[in-house]
């Protein structure tokens, strides 16, 4: 009996509090709206002065929320409820939380439903032929940022540099031109090899033939290295330091000249007008180490894959092989059949 006594006397203190907010509350609210409902002047003298006939009732704006169409004090209720709930103690009492929703439910029927801010007026409906020209435009470039930017490709309509090449032989089967990573372009003219650094441009003499009618009929650098392979017109294969300028070997085995060179590691693939593809192993004596047949004419083109596992060689018969390693299986070291045709 004590405790239903202190819950019930505790409770008509809490509506007893209740009831004095709500009385203030209603009040500043109708003093202000009376006050500001008052006319500075009468109705009558304000519309003749403006020389216009005052209206039979006053439109608010459709913009400014209408006083008459809300209820202030559910209004503020439900603004200040959710601090309230906030700023409550974890430990309240069941009691003090079944009255607050016994007593919202009562006071404030629907209260969720109770609009903070009312507007009188809806936005006036568009006319049916009515078209939105910037809608269609704005619908039109809204994925414009998301497309690519076009940019125009310059192409040069000059040489950045010309270089002299007298006695460059005019024969499309030779590879005369080759230029390694460190920017030294290496080009043959008749009997010499000269060395034109593109950093510099310093140019320099690496050899000449010996020989009537010798010339260079191919060259190409090592990938990593200051060596270069050169192909002559009396079958030869040298090979030349480039740093000391000096040659360091000279690898026989075709029976006419050299046009095609290619570089795998230590491994050097020449291919000549003999129609034959050799391998040179130049750490060792004996450098022939495998022959390719698969052309009948003249071969004037061959590469290494990157991965250092086919060979391609390109014919004046118009074919183009594929090679792998199988001449290593073989006892004299001869393929026949290339990989693919």
């Amino acid at each position: 009996r004590p405790a239903a006594l202190g819950l019930l006397h505790e409770t008509n203190m809490i509506a007893t509090q209740f009831e004095e907010c709500m009385n203030a509350m209603q009040g500043t609210p109708q003093k202000r709206s009376a006050a500001a409902r008052l006319p500075s002047s009468a109705p009558g003298e304000e519309a003749t002065r403006r020389g216009r006939t005052p209206a039979s009732r006053p439109h608010g704006d459709r913009f400014i929320p209408q006083r008459s169409a809300m209820d202030m004090d559910v209004s503020h209720f439900e603004l200040t409820r959710a601090r309230e709930e906030e700023n409550a103690t974890v430990n309240a009492s069941p009691a003090k939380e079944e009255y607050k929703k016994a007593l919202a439910a009562n006071l404030f029927a629907g209260g969720a439903t109770n609009k903070v801010l009312a507007f009188k007026h809806k936005a006036p409906a568009a006319p049916a032929d009515h078209q939105n020209s910037l809608r269609v435009l704005y619908t039109q470039n809204r994925d414009a940022g998301l497309l690519p930017k076009k940019y125009s490709r310059h192409i040069p309509q000059a040489p950045e540099r010309i270089l002299d090449a007298p006695e460059l032989l005019d024969d499309y089967y030779l590879n005369l031109l080759d230029w390694n990573e460190r920017n030294v372009l290496a080009v043959a003219l008749g009997d010499s090899i000269y060395l034109w650094n593109a950093s510099d441009g310093s140019i320099q003499q690496l050899m000449q033939t010996s020989g009537d009618n010798s010339h260079v009929t191919s060259l190409s650098w090592v990938q990593d290295g200051p060596y270069m392979a050169v192909g002559t017109s009396d079958h030869k294969v040298q090979i030349w330091d480039v740093e000391k300028l000096k040659q360091v070997r000279s690898m026989s085995g075709h029976r006419a000249r050299v046009s095609s060179l290619s570089w795998n590691g230590p491994v050097l693939s020449s291919g000549g007008r003999d129609s034959v593809v050799m391998h040179h192993d130049v750490r060792v004596a004996e450098h022939k180490v495998g022959t390719l047949r698969g052309h009948a004419q003249e071969v004037c083109g061959l590469k290494w894959s990157p991965s250092g596992t086919q060979l391609a060689s390109g014919g004046n018969d118009n074919i183009l092989n594929l090679w792998d390693d199988r001449y290593t299986s073989s006892a004299n070291g001869v393929c026949d059949q290339p990989l693919l045709r």
